[in-house]
């Protein structure tokens, strides 16, 4: 009996010696928690538009580029691509709006074109009548003191006389024969006649029709020149070219 105290208390000693040193031991401290994961990057964007300067009905290459973005729009255009380009052809000046957004946020970016309308067509050349050009191109015949027929130096503007006519089939004329104030006035008139003709004749054998041209003599009673000297009787002995309307 007295054994068995002895056991009793030695085990109750010893389990109160276990329990004070677990009491004394230091309590351990909790494990720290994990960081927090890292932010998600944020978008970039770029945009560029060449040329930056256009007339109106021309195109220019329209080119962007962005990272970290799931979501890409260019205003005008709508959602595209995180890289790109498009031509565009606007009417107006135009700046293009791209908004790139991601996890990490929004990045905007712009380009501007620049649209300039043509410069107005010239105005028409002014319209040129048949009788203006005859007036331009057809040059008077002069004939030598008493003479009736074509001399050496006027046969270059006969001839261009006759080249004028035969590109303008429609164009119909009188040649005028006209003579210094010297002589009678019967004979001038036939002077005048003749110089007339003589003209007439170089135009048909030049190959423009005799149906379109009349002939007239004025002899002296229609001068160019009213001064009695050579110099303005030469001005007065000519075939005179007249537009017939």
């Amino acid at each position: 009996m007295k054994q068995q105290r002895i056991k009793w208390f030695a085990l109750v000693v010893t389990l109160g010696a276990m329990m004070m040193l677990g009491a004394c031991k230091k309590k351990a401290a909790p494990a720290p928690p994990p960081p927090p994961p890292p932010p998600p990057p944020a978008p970039t964007a770029s945009i560029s538009v060449s040329p930056s300067s256009i007339q109106a009905g021309q195109s220019a290459s329209l080119t962007w580029q962005t990272s970290n973005a799931t979501d890409v729009t260019i205003d005008g255009i709508g959602a595209v691509q995180p890289n790109g380009s498009q031509s565009v052809s606007p009417t107006d000046s135009t700046t293009y709006h791209l908004t790139a957004k991601g996890a990490g946020g929004t990045q905007e970016a712009t380009a501007r074109l620049t649209v300039t309308q043509p410069p107005p067509p010239p105005p028409p050349a002014p319209t040129v009548t048949d009788e203006e050009l005859f007036s331009q191109n057809v040059k008077d015949i002069y004939f030598d003191y008493d003479k009736s027929d074509i001399r050496a130096d006027q046969q270059g503007s006969m001839q261009a006389d006759a080249q004028f006519l035969n590109q303008h089939a429609n164009i119909n004329l009188t040649i005028e024969g006209h003579c210094d104030e010297r002589g009678s006035t019967e004979y001038n008139i036939a002077l005048g006649d003749k110089r007339a003709n003589a003209v007439k004749d170089a135009l048909v054998a030049a190959g423009v029709s005799a149906s379109r041209i009349k002939t007239i003599s004025y002899g002296k009673e229609r001068p160019f020149c009213t001064e009695s000297n050579e110099a303005c009787w030469q001005q007065n002995r000519r075939g005179h070219f007249v537009y017939q309307k």
